[in-house]
């Protein structure tokens, strides 16, 4: 049972049924072709015998019936010259059951009649009538019985029978030597790698190499040789992430505990006389504790997902100039620009916390670009709302993202921007303005510069935590 629900036993097995078909459908219009031989030899036969009494129109009973016997026939017409001439005759047993004229029989008319005959075996006297051979009369009819032609007919048809079978058999051996050897033997190469990659994915020894000859299978290893690639990488950069997942962990929690301990030294600082210090200090209190929630919030997410944001009414012309704030210090002798074009009664409904991390980030990488192509730029802070929805740009004058930074843009680790960069920074605030139910794009890059666009809703619907 498991042959024949292999793909060679139902190759094998289909082989045989549609070589007995063609057998068969050779064999009905073999038969019709012997019925008619065997008629036109008896007519033959029929008409040598009469042709011989032509002259002598005397003939003994017993000749007559011998000559009758050997042409197999009870009767013999013979039409010469308009005149119809009955020959030989002898006692018929029977009444005539039909007359078939072969003179203007079609191939449709001889396979009917052939196969009326084949399967009727009760014993019949037919009247048969051809065309003379050399032209040696207008017609010739004879009468004879159907018993001895059916029984000619299942002996030739058993032997184009046995004959099919032996063809079918050989056809459908080599057929079926030839599919396992061409088909069934790569087929199963193929499983068997499959199974030995899955068994053990990062063995590089285990990758398929294509070698198949037949077009088709070789398409197929191929495009699985490309599939066991990119899915070995895959499995390898995410082994990296999670040995990068632990580590970070590890890092965030001794952070954490540094800034916790650097917190309590902000008070001494706010105490400064220093003018200077005195301004700076709410900074640094600020960024310090924005530092130890995110490392919290990195430890978080070695456990579950970027927490679902809690969202508020955001005055977002303070947040953007906190942040620019922040960025202008680290600009130093940089002859970079910072700048917003935000109105300063603009409320939206936002994580301040995250969307302070988004922008940071999004300000952040354009500084580095254009402070790595050392030449002067802008960067300007734009935000503007309709009755659907908030609409945040950053905007600066760099030199554009690099095309390989492009493609992998929002992708962690490859979408790095800057040379040095984890490619962290993007994914990260993708994910955020997600969990807010809007979106992150990049709306232009070219030698001009870059322009990043946060789409916010202000339907409620939308803000479900990702």
């Amino acid at each position: 049972m498991r042959f024949l629900n292999s793909l060679s036993g139902r190759f094998l097995i289909l082989t045989v049924l549609f070589v007995m078909l063609a057998e068969v459908l050779i064999f009905v219009p073999s038969v019709a072709r012997f019925r008619e031989d065997y008629l036109l030899d008896r007519l033959e036969r029929a008409q040598i015998a009469s042709l011989s009494l032509l002259d002598d129109e005397m003939v003994s009973p017993d000749l007559e019936e011998e000559l009758l016997r050997n042409a197999e026939v009870f009767n013999v017409v013979l039409r010469r010259d308009e005149a119809r001439q009955l020959v030989l005759q002898a006692p018929m047993p029977q009444p005539i059951h039909a007359t078939f004229d072969l003179r203007s029989a079609t191939a449709v008319v001889l396979i009917r009649d052939a196969m009326a005959v084949l399967f009727d075996p009760t014993p019949r006297v037919i009247r048969v009538i051809g065309q003379p051979v050399r032209d040696a009369g207008l017609l010739i009819e004879v009468t004879m019985e159907t018993a001895p032609l059916r029984a000619a007919m299942l002996d030739y048809g058993l032997r184009v029978l046995a004959l099919s079978a032996v063809i079918s058999i050989v056809t459908a051996a080599l057929l079926f030597f030839a599919a396992r050897a061409l088909l069934v033997r790569p087929i199963r190469d193929v499983v068997g790698n499959m199974k030995a990659y899955a068994a053990h994915p990062e063995d590089a020894r285990n990758l398929l190499q294509p070698s198949a000859h037949i077009t088709e299978i070789r398409d197929a290893e191929e495009a699985l040789a490309t599939l066991q690639t990119q899915l070995t990488a895959a499995l390898r950069q995410r082994e990296r992430l999670a040995q990068l997942g632990t580590a970070v962990a590890k890092v965030s929690h001794d952070l954490r505990n540094i800034l916790t301990s650097a917190q309590l030294f902000t008070d001494r600082i706010e105490m400064s006389e220093d003018p200077a210090v005195r301004r700076l200090a709410p900074k640094l209190v600020n960024s310090i504790t924005r530092a130890v929630n995110l490392t919290e919030a990195t430890l978080a997410f070695g456990k579950a997902e970027e927490p679902a944001p809690k969202l508020a009414r955001v005055n977002l012309f303070d947040l953007v100039e906190d942040v620019l704030e922040g960025e202008r210090l680290a600009v130093g002798e940089a002859d970079i620009s910072l700048a917003d074009d935000v109105p300063s009664n603009m409320v939206v409904r936002m994580d301040a916390e995250q969307m302070h991390r988004v922008l940071m980030n999004l300000v952040r990488n354009a500084r580095e670009a254009i402070r790595a192509s050392g030449q002067s730029g802008e960067i300007l802070v734009r935000a503007r709302e309709s009755e659907a929805e908030w609409l945040i740009r950053v905007i600066d004058t760099g030199p554009g993202l690099p095309t390989k930074a492009r493609e992998n843009l929002f992708t962690a680790f490859q979408g790095r921007a800057s040379k040095g960069g984890a490619g962290l920074g993007l994914a990260i605030a993708q994910d955020l303005v997600k969990g807010h139910g809007g979106t992150l794009e990049l709306a232009k890059t070219d030698a001009s510069g870059t322009e990043f666009e946060i789409r916010l809703p202000k339907t409620a619907a939308a803000f479900s935590p990702t």
